[in-house]
């Protein structure tokens, strides 16, 4: 078997416009992504847009947007260009036709005028008698006299290949030596009766045309792939391939339950971690961990620590679970590893309109920029930071009253008189000060300061648990601290 696998590395990444983007293909688009980086070889990016009724614009924007967003660059493809243009394949359409036309002339395929009914019931029948159920060949050899019968009773055939009749062996870099014999894999269509292309077609012959040498993706595509092998051989003997490219599958993404992520799991959409804030480098560093490992004691890297060791040959074939709290910690990690100029910057989406409950003019960019050094330790997603923070830029703490009830315990108003008078006599220029304020208030009432500080905390903030508090109480400031201990007062004593 001929193979471009020795060539230099030429991948793919070549997703369908339809839908947002699911966490499975961006684990596909990072393999191949790092798998090219680290070989110094090209990412071809590449629209499978050859369902129109289920293609659009919007996704096909949408593709391209979480891309860069990812932070993928790509080497060929959608406004980059490159020798192989074009890269959609709505606009290669010419091409297939000419080449299932030669496919035809070269003996490699044949028309095919079976109904959809005469197929389920041979079907039918093949599984009742324990046979294969796939095409039985029953339009493999026909004569023009039957040909002409077929067209007479105004039938429009399909395009079939015709696979030989031999066992297809090749090595997985994922899985090692699979073998698929004939009755497995039976002749299958390629056009359309209306003439327009499938993706049997389509696929292998734009990864033939654009010398594609490693196909790295979904372990369902692999019963695929011994069809595709015999195709790619037919397009060497017209001329049209040069060889057939290395294949490694990549193992499930399983969700809930043990089963497959679906694009229609709420979980697998990329746009819900954007919009939940996590970083695309978190994000990444946790699909890599599905199937890969960098090291047995290192779960948190860069990309081009990634780039530096990845090896698809290192990757488990055995499904990997998606585990959403790990995926969140990892972000997590990846939010503190931030410059803490980039932190700030990076959650300004979270800190307007819509996401902010302030007006824009309460927001106070000296108070952001202190008390941001402090959120950077406790997030694990950037969409945190408007709860963790709203104390600050609203005139009344939004209030939780489980944590009002939890907090303000028999004995909570006289510990927060002591602390406002304690308060009221601190250095607040430190946060130490507070500290030592409210933990002298405790030690008058008998608490400690975890005690103590948790009445303080639920009137400042309006919730039991948040950012640091005495770094919290600096930024926020003398006059409006003791103002809200003020009102919580009121509201016990009412």
């Amino acid at each position: 078997m001929s193979s471009v696998a020795s060539a230099p590395v030429r991948v793919r990444f070549c997703p369908s416009p339809t839908g947002n983007p699911h966490v499975g293909l961006v684990r596909t688009a990072l393999f191949n992504w790092a798998f090219a980086k680290h070989h110094q070889g090209t990412l071809v990016f590449r629209i499978e847009d050859t369902d129109a009724a289920r293609d659009s614009e919007e996704s096909y924007d949408q593709l391209l947007d979480s891309m860069r967003w990812l932070g993928f660059d790509w080497d060929e493809g959608p406004e980059v260009g490159g020798p192989h243009a074009p890269y959609r394949q709505s606009q290669r359409m010419d091409r297939y036709k000419e080449i299932a036309q030669q496919l035809l002339d070269g003996g490699h395929a044949y028309h095919c005028y079976c109904s959809q009914d005469e197929l389920d019931a041979r079907r039918e029948a093949a599984r009742a008698a324990g046979r294969p159920s796939g095409y039985d060949g029953h339009c493999r050899d026909l004569t023009a006299a039957q040909v002409e019968e077929y067209k007479a009773q105004g039938r429009e055939p399909i395009v079939r290949f015709r696979m030989p009749d031999e066992t297809i062996t090749f090595t997985d870099l994922v899985r090692g030596e699979l073998t698929f014999t004939p009755e497995n894999v039976p002749d299958y269509g390629i056009v359309r009766a209306n003439g327009a292309p499938l993706y049997t077609l389509v696929n292998p012959v734009d990864d033939a045309l654009m010398e594609i040498t490693h196909v790295l993706r979904g372990e369902d595509l692999l019963s695929s792939t011994p069809r595709q092998i015999a195709l790619y051989k037919a397009l060497m003997e017209l001329g049209i391939a040069k060889g057939i490219p290395a294949f490694g599958h990549l193992p499930y993404v399983m969700g809930e339950g043990n089963k497959k992520l679906s694009k229609r799991d709420p979980e697998s959409s990329l746009n819900l971690y954007r919009e939940r804030g996590f970083l695309p480098e978190g994000l990444l560093n946790y699909l890599s961990l599905l199937g890969w490992s960098l090291s047995a004691d290192q779960d948190i890297f860069t990309m081009d620590e990634m780039v530096a060791a990845f090896d698809v040959t290192d990757v488990q074939p055995n499904p990997a679970r998606f585990d959403l709290k790990k995926c969140e910690s990892i972000n997590g990690d990846h939010i503190r590893l931030l410059d803490v100029k980039d932190f700030t910057e990076r959650c300004r989406p979270w800190l307007q309109a819509p996401f902010a409950p302030w007006a824009p003019e309460a927001f106070d960019e000296v108070k952001w920029q202190a008390i941001a050094p402090h959120a950077q330790t406790r997030l694990k997603v950037l969409s945190e930071i408007t709860d963790n923070v709203d104390f600050l830029f609203l005139a009344e703490p939004v209030l939780d009253e489980q944590s009002w009830t939890k907090a303000m315990k028999e004995g909570s108003d006289a510990l927060l008189r002591t602390a406002r008078e304690k308060l009221e006599a601190a250095d607040w220029a430190s946060p130490e000060s507070l500290k030592e304020a409210v933990l002298a208030a405790g030690e008058a009432h008998g608490l400690k300061l975890g005690k103590a500080q948790a009445p303080v905390r639920v009137a400042v903030t309006g919730r039991t648990v948040g950012l640091p508090l005495f770094e919290s109480l600096e930024v926020l400031g003398k006059d409006t601290t003791l103002a809200r201990i003020d009102a919580a007062l009121a509201k016990l004593a009412a």
